[in-house]
């Protein structure tokens, strides 16, 4: 790549941005996959009501126009050497817009936000979903289809965009006005980001964050109009569904004095997954961050679950569709920064050393569930928990205990997924903040009985959507080439490996201590009353 220009050669780069929960991130990448610059700023969440949370979207536009002058100043290059830009964004956070003016009806609603739960919860009672489940049951019975067995137990949950949609169409007269004439756009951040650049040219999103909404139908490939007919939501709102490497358009020259291509556009955990080159079936990558998404390529059959994994359309280059199969536990990053804001330790990087300096928790079992629990248990109502505390246990015990839950609730997604998927797991790689930690990565390694890899570069959802925009336009060739861009910062062995490396019972001295965080798990289940 290149240009020419008076004898000189002008190196050329790779932009991304990641959209997340709390930062807005953008790296400059270079041939080899370096970071050669970087900005970020951070997304402050608002809070009008209890259980409400917003961004604004103005804000979000700022951040991300912000990030990237940042990052190319940061680089020490011009905007002109960029060949593209990739977008990877935060799933489940929407708002919706004037066609014609481009102007927010309302905030962004957030994937955390709790207003549409008594919606959720009486549409999961409703007369009509037990219908629903009725006739998908007898589906079954006649074609033992499993996507009619998982229908007949389906139940909505506050995540998806569903409900907090229809909420939105309920409450704000002129979406509804707008909807009717016409004139309303709905869209996750990237729609938003994709027609600010654009000037309004641009109503569209990737299959990755179209999949991630809980409205598209992932086994068609399109907006679901059942769903959408269940709940009144007028499809004409939805942007058009494209390839995740689409060339989605050029950034207006106003907005960063050149054109620049726009050509990946990706949901933050998917594109994590490809930044971890998983692209075989059988590849698993784990995040650790805010909340643990774990992630298993399933190739190109959608996986239907019985016990809460969320089939996912991982990315679709060209007529290649591939599907993950997704499981999640809430309050990973969050039980560590609210150990931290209790003054447990001042610094997360002493953590691993606090859990070390101990040689078991002293019995002390602490239960995550600040936002109830996911698959398997899928319990609303549960509460967060310290359990087993004695006069003996010090900070360092309850430091380790809390670590030890982040590893315990991977461990139970991690046996959902051998179970219900059948797929033989070829790899696993770690991201994210809390995967920084060697106590949470070697006993995740011993409890698995399987090789965990840690990568080098920290930002994957970054890279990932990097990557794909440079598959686009030739600035990468081949996946090959991008696997050998990859590089590992440590590899945790499970204690006790066979010398291959291959897959080992998990270690033995950790069932015990399993079983008494399972059972400190059951008690903490079902504690809010309604």
């Amino acid at each position: 790549m290149g240009s020419q220009r008076n004898g000189f050669k002008t190196e050329r780069f790779i932009l991304s941005v990641d959209v997340g929960t709390t930062t807005i991130r953008c790296h400059v990448y270079d041939k080899e996959a370096s970071v050669r610059g970087s900005c970020s700023a951070k997304v402050v969440p608002l809070y009008p009501e209890v259980g409400y949370v917003e961004m604004d979207p103005d804000a979000i536009w700022e951040g991300f126009i912000n990030v990237v002058k940042g990052a190319v100043q940061d680089a020490e290059i011009q905007m002109r050497q960029i060949d593209a830009l990739g977008i990877s964004t935060q799933r489940g956070t929407f708002t919706t817009w004037d066609r014609r003016t481009g102007v927010p009806f309302h905030n962004f609603i957030s994937w955390q936000d709790q207003r549409a739960a008594e919606l959720v919860k009486s549409w999961n009672r409703s007369c009509t979903m037990k219908a629903v489940h009725g006739m998908m049951k007898v589906l079954y019975f006649l074609t033992r289809q499993k996507r009619a067995l998982a229908a007949s137990i389906i139940v909505f949950s506050n995540q998806h965009v569903t409900f907090r949609l229809a909420w939105v169409l309920t409450h704000y007269k002129q979406v509804r006005q707008a909807a009717a004439e016409g004139d309303c756009c709905f869209g996750t951040i990237d729609t938003w980001l994709l027609f600010k650049l654009t000037k309004g040219q641009v109503h569209a999103t990737d299959y990755s964050n179209a999949s991630s909404t809980g409205l598209f139908d992932s086994y068609q490939m399109c907006w679901s109009g059942f769903l959408s007919f269940l709940v009144s939501l007028p499809l004409s709102i939805f942007p058009k569904v494209e390839n995740t490497d689409h060339n989605f358009g050029s950034t207006h020259p106003s907005v960063f004095g050149v054109s620049i291509p726009i050509m990946s556009v990706m949901a933050d955990q998917q594109a994590a997954m490809f930044g971890e080159c998983c692209f075989d079936v059988g590849d698993v990558k784990i995040t650790m961050g805010t909340g643990t998404f774990m992630d298993i390529n399933t190739g190109s059959r959608p996986h239907t679950s019985v016990a809460g994994l969320y089939p996912l359309v991982g990315w679709k280059i060209g007529s290649e569709v591939v599907y993950l199969a997704e499981g999640n536990a809430a309050d990973t990053g969050t039980a560590i920064k609210w150990a931290q804001e209790l003054d447990l330790f001042s610094d997360v990087q002493e953590t691993s050393d606090m859990a070390y300096s101990v040689s078991d928790s002293d019995g002390v079992c602490f239960v995550p569930s600040f936002s109830g629990l996911q698959a398997p248990h899928n319990d609303p109502k549960a509460c967060a928990s310290l359990m087993g505390l004695k006069p003996s246990t010090t900070k360092s015990h309850l430091v380790r205990a809390i670590l030890e839950s982040v590893a315990f609730s991977t461990k139970q997604l991690y046996e959902i997924m051998l179970r219900e998927t059948c797929i033989p797991i070829t790899k696993i790689r770690v991201d994210g903040g809390v995967s920084a930690n060697d106590f949470v990565m070697q006993l995740t390694a011993d409890l698995f009985g399987r090789k965990v890899a840690r990568p080098q570069h920290h930002e994957m959802s970054c890279l990932g959507a990097a990557f794909l925009a440079g598959l686009g336009i030739g600035f990468w060739r081949t996946r090959e080439e991008l696997k050998k861009l990859q590089s590992t910062n440590k590899t945790f062995l499970p204690r006790g490996a066979p010398p291959k490396g291959g897959a080992c019972s998990p270690s033995r001295e950790y069932i015990p201590v399993l079983h008494s965080w399972e059972r400190a798990l059951r008690r903490s289940m079902n504690w809010y009353k309604p």
